[in-house]
């Protein structure tokens, strides 16, 4: 009884894409970009808020 050979890769070594294509999908990226940094930016100012708001009230404490 012979085990299962695991399954071969099969890179890709040549991709025909035309340079104005790829510009398109740089560009696509690049506009799917800003509002997800918008985003990250929220979340990441909620975040700091809440911990200035937990932290600013330990130099109050006596």
């Amino acid at each position: 009884m012979s085990l299962p050979q695991p399954p071969r890769s099969h890179p890709i070594t040549i991709t025909d894409i035309p340079f104005a294509r790829l510009v398109m999908i740089m560009v696509k990226f690049a506009l799917a970009s800003i509002p997800a940094m918008l985003i990250v930016s929220v979340i990441y100012w909620l975040v700091a808020m809440l911990f200035t708001g937990l932290f600013m009230g330990f130099g109050r404490m006596h």
